[in-house]
């Protein structure tokens, strides 16, 4: 089974999707199933696992229930607040759905570089295990070294690195330090890593396989295919790319893997940490 292990919906608001900027006008629109059914299929994708675009709790509803309208999404990664006193009884509804995998906070927004180690959101994420769910990690590489003391405190909770921490990419210049602990976290066996997000951290006026290349050599030897996982972060990939270029790029990024080793980052992974 092929899954998108990354996705967005919603429905275009200027006020409460305030991060999509005057520089990004193709994300000015709705972004519905219809949309995204009709680009899978033209891509082989079997289903998708829909993420939070806003940090309410509202949405997080609004996908579940998307979810169950659609069979194509298998799964939802949703918002609850963490950092707050009643986060369990927030969860204890939204987890009832059989489609709620996984939660996540937009970490690489907050202002607090030493957020993700509050103390208040370290005891909410300490709730998850007890309703099954992944955490999602968004961060900036930067964020790379409070992320793995976070990681440290939670050794029995199972990980997701979105977007493999959105490096800093340049066709003249590696990002050097993002990759030493990237391999750092990755040494944490219940850390599994997202290959998403890449091309839209690209800083040439345009990319191409090669010029993401290297960083995908060292996402699959950090992590090796069985915790690397496809995900397209659409629609915001469509910044740079399209849905169906982006699934061929990854595709041909694999062409030197066995077909098993190619299951596991296309669908597998995805599978089997989110329970899908």
């Amino acid at each position: 089974m092929q899954i998108d292990s990354h996705h967005h919906f919603w429905n275009y608001d200027p006020v409460e999707y305030g991060w999509i900027g005057p520089d990004m006008s193709v994300l000015q629109q709705d972004f519905l199933p219809t949309a995204l059914a009709s680009e899978i299929e033209l891509a082989g994708i079997d289903g998708v696992i829909s993420v939070q675009a806003r940090q309410t709790v509202e949405e997080t509803a609004w996908l579940l229930g998307m979810a169950a309208e659609h069979e194509f999404i298998r799964g939802v990664v949703g918002w609850v607040p963490l950092a707050s006193a009643n986060v369990v009884s927030v969860l204890e509804p939204l987890a009832q759905s059989p489609w709620l995998k996984a939660v996540r906070h937009v970490v690489q927004d907050e202002p607090d570089e030493a957020f993700i180690l509050g103390a208040e959101f370290n005891r909410g994420i300490a709730q998850l295990k007890q309703f099954g769910l992944v955490y999602d990690i968004l961060i900036y590489a930067r964020q790379l070294a409070n992320s793995i003391r976070f990681v440290d405190r939670h050794p029995d909770q199972p990980f997701v690195l979105d977007h493999i921490a959105k490096p800093t990419i340049h066709s003249t210049e590696f990002h050097e330090s993002w990759a030493v602990e990237l391999r750092e976290l990755a040494r944490r066996e219940n850390v599994v890593c997202k290959f998403s997000g890449v091309v839209t951290e690209v800083r040439d006026a345009a990319w191409s396989t090669d010029s993401i290349r290297r960083y995908w050599d060292v996402a699959i030897e950090a992590f090796g295919p069985q915790r690397l996982m496809f995900g397209s972060d659409w629609p915001v990939c469509l910044l740079r790319t399209g849905y169906g270029q982006w699934v061929s790029t990854v595709r041909e990024l694999m062409n030197n893997m066995s077909q098993d080793e190619q299951n596991d980052i296309m669908g597998a992974t995805a599978c089997r940490v989110y329970g899908l």
